[in-house]
């Protein structure tokens, strides 16, 4: 099936799960969301789906879901984390769509924050799994600690320093950025 009607107007969550405003690809102006135009859905199989049951804005609002299409898909990587796939989107149903949004929106201005402050120009993929696998709130503590903690130092020295404290926080959280 074609995705030539293909229709969405969420830029931030894609269709399938995935935190698209945390992609390091869209970061770099490469791609702007899960759109009709996009490289992303021209390569969905999700997307075609979305049409055939009437253009759903997400899965979850599926009857089927999760269908086949999820089989192992949440067991790899692309762009975007997979990892969190099946937790976002039932985040989502449960808390609703407005809500997930404003905490996306959140995640962003962090890493937005986190880039211009510790990227030292070798760490957006790492800053990009950090966010989205942390919640809002620990990535929030870690960043007031480490503004206070490194305000005088050069970027690289933050960026050590970010780099440490979020691998620490990861690691007592049992949670792999890797």
């Amino acid at each position: 099936m074609s995705i030539g009607n293909f229709e969405r107007t969420d830029g931030l969550f894609s269709l399938c799960g995935l935190n698209c405003g945390l992609c390091g690809y869209r970061l770099k102006g490469k791609c702007n969301g899960c759109f009709k135009d996009s490289f992303c859905a021209a390569q969905c199989p999700m997307a075609p789906c979305s049409v055939k049951h009437g253009n759903l804005q997400y899965c979850f609002e599926c009857p089927e879901y999760p269908c086949k299409h999820y089989d192992g898909f949440d067991s790899y990587d692309t762009l975007v984390l997979h990892r969190n796939q099946r937790k976002d989107m039932q985040r989502a149903k449960e808390i609703g769509i407005d809500a997930y949004r404003a905490e996306q929106r959140e995640k962003v201005k962090l890493l937005n924050r986190l880039l211009e402050a510790y990227d030292d120009g070798k760490r957006q993929v790492f800053y990009c799994a950090a966010v989205n696998l942390l919640s809002v709130d620990d990535m929030q503590v870690i960043l007031d600690k480490a503004d206070r903690e490194t305000a005088d130092l050069p970027t690289s020295e933050r960026a050590d320093y970010i780099d440490h404290e979020l691998m620490a926080f990861a690691r007592a959280n049992d949670i792999s950025l890797k």
